[in-house]
C-alpha cells in the first residue's frame, strides 16, 4: 500500500522554488524526484505557504509543529499525516521507501 506523501515547503516564490538566479540543487532534486513520482502514477502534494496559507493552518499535524517548532521547521514533510521529516526535504532514498518506486537513477544525496 503506498504511502499517501504531502510536501509543505517555505514561502517560496513559485510553487517549485525553481525559480529566480540561486536555484538550489537541493529543490532541483526534489522537483526531479516529484516529477518522476509523477509519472509513476504517484501523487506527491505540494503546499507553498506564500500560495496557500490557510492550508498550514487547517492541517493539525502541520499547525501544532509550527506552533511548536516556528517557521524554521519548513519544509515539512507528511507521510500518511505524521510529520516524517522537517528542516529539509526527504532524501531520494526516503522518498524511494515510501513510494515503492525505485529512484536510484537520480542522483541521490
Amino acid at each position: 500500500m503506498m504511502k499517501k506523501i504531502e510536501i509543505f515547503d517555505p514561502a517560496m516564490c513559485c510553487p517549485t522554488g525553481l525559480c529566480g538566479t540561486n536555484i538550489s540543487t537541493e529543490l532541483m532534486r526534489i522537483a526531479v524526484v516529484i516529477e518522476t513520482l509523477k509519472k509513476q502514477g504517484i501523487t506527491v502534494t505540494r503546499h507553498n505557504l506564500r500560495d496557500e496559507p490557510q492550508v498550514y493552518v487547517t492541517n493539525q499535524v502541520v499547525n501544532d509543529y509550527l506552533q511548536k517548532y516556528g517557521a524554521e521547521a519548513l519544509p515539512i514533510t507528511l507521510v500518511d499525516g505524521e510529520v516524517a521529516v522537517s528542516k529539509t526535504y526527504p532524501t531520494t532514498r526516503q522518498m524511494s521507501e515510501w513510494s515503492g518506486v525505485n529512484l536510484e537513477f537520480i542522483p541521490v544525496k
